[in-house]
């Protein structure tokens, strides 16, 4: 006899998240919500935080770092309008979650991250949960991944004080970046699509992020 499969006691706070905090919020792109109602967010947060997991609220994830309120991720995927056999640039992986949203979406997932503990981290909970079709690598993301490049899109969770030139010159002809831009205490989202081999910007919510540190980005220890 085949064993039954066991409910998901997570799924239900899933499918809240996704009504009140994305669909009653705007948000409407079905393949997006779908991913992360089906993600479980709760696996990429230390276990003493996981009752707070799908809550209206960032979550500390070490490395002064922070795994975005869903609504952000849930925003920022779906302004870049994302398509099945999409080829994306993730810089920032942190603990991974947004990843394994992208890897729902996308056909192929490259994820940088400064920090080797959360890169570390956050391979270890993707491959234990199926998305083999990720690469996260450790490095400078202000620099992206020329030797993958060109990327259909570039998602960056981390606030930059302008466009990295370099992620912007590894965008594929009509591709599309979205990335939180302005000083370290307040940026605004803006989706930059790659038009005639030049920025197109489009001005989204204000925000604030951690800072995004590197050559092209902030100053910072590491």
């Amino acid at each position: 006899m085949s064993a039954v499969a066991q409910p998901d006691p997570w799924h239900p706070r899933r499918v809240a998240m996704v009504e009140v905090q994305l669909r009653q919020r705007g948000l409407r792109d079905a393949r997006v919500l779908a991913a992360m109602e089906k993600v479980p967010r709760h696996e990429f947060v230390a276990p003493g935080l996981r009752d707070q997991a799908y809550e209206d609220h960032p979550l500390p994830i070490g490395c002064g770092q922070t795994i975005s309120q869903p609504y952000i991720v849930g925003a920022m995927l779906e302004a870049l309008a994302l398509e099945a056999e999409d080829v994306v640039l993730e810089i920032g992986t942190g603990c991974g979650y947004q990843t394994a949203v992208l890897a729902e979406l996308c056909r192929q997932v490259y994820s940088m991250e400064l920090f080797a503990e959360l890169a570390a981290g956050a391979r270890q909970v993707l491959g234990g949960l199926g998305y083999n079709h990720v690469n996260v690598i450790v490095g400078d993301g202000t620099l992206g991944l020329p030797e993958q490049a060109p990327f259909d899109a570039i998602v960056v969770s981390a606030a930059a004080p302008h466009v990295p030139a370099p992620l912007f010159q590894q965008l594929k002809e009509g591709g599309r970046m979205i990335i939180p831009v302005g000083p370290e205490l307040l940026q605004e989202l803006q989706l930059v699509r790659k038009l005639g081999g030049k920025p197109e910007v489009s001005h989204l919510d204000g925000c604030r992020f951690v800072p995004l540190v590197g050559k092209e980005g902030f100053a910072g220890e590491y």
